[in-house]
């Protein structure tokens, strides 16, 4: 059995996801310093174990159980990206504000409105 297409790009995009969050991932990781000897592989391995934990997820939703083809599948995936995913926790990706974005400030901010 191979990983289902629905399966695979589910995977892509907790890649995509945890990309995309890198930073957070980051700071978790040195949350652990000086017990881990280098931040950026312990981020790397939460987010993997994350991608990881989603795609047992996904089977177990199916009720299904992934086969050894499918987990050498998935490490192959993970391999692949790898080197995107350290970049992105050495150099997060900047995100940048549209213009579609619209700032929600309180009509009235008085403080004596008790209403």
């Amino acid at each position: 059995m191979v990983i289902s297409k629905e399966n695979k790009d589910f995977i892509d995009s907790l890649i995509d996801y945890y990309i995309s969050e890198s930073e957070s991932y980051k700071q978790i990781a040195e949350n652990f310093v000086p017990e881990i000897e280098s931040v950026s592989d312990t981020a790397f391995g939460i987010i993997t174990g994350c991608v990881y934990s989603g795609f047992l997820q996904a089977y177990q939703n199916q009720q299904q159980t992934p086969s050894l083809e499918d987990m050498k599948e998935f490490n192959q995936i993970i391999k692949d990206r790898a080197a995107i995913i350290k970049k992105a926790i050495i150099d997060p990706p900047k995100v940048e504000p549209t213009h579609d974005e619209v700032k929600i400030v309180p009509e009235n901010t008085n403080s004596d409105d008790k209403s």
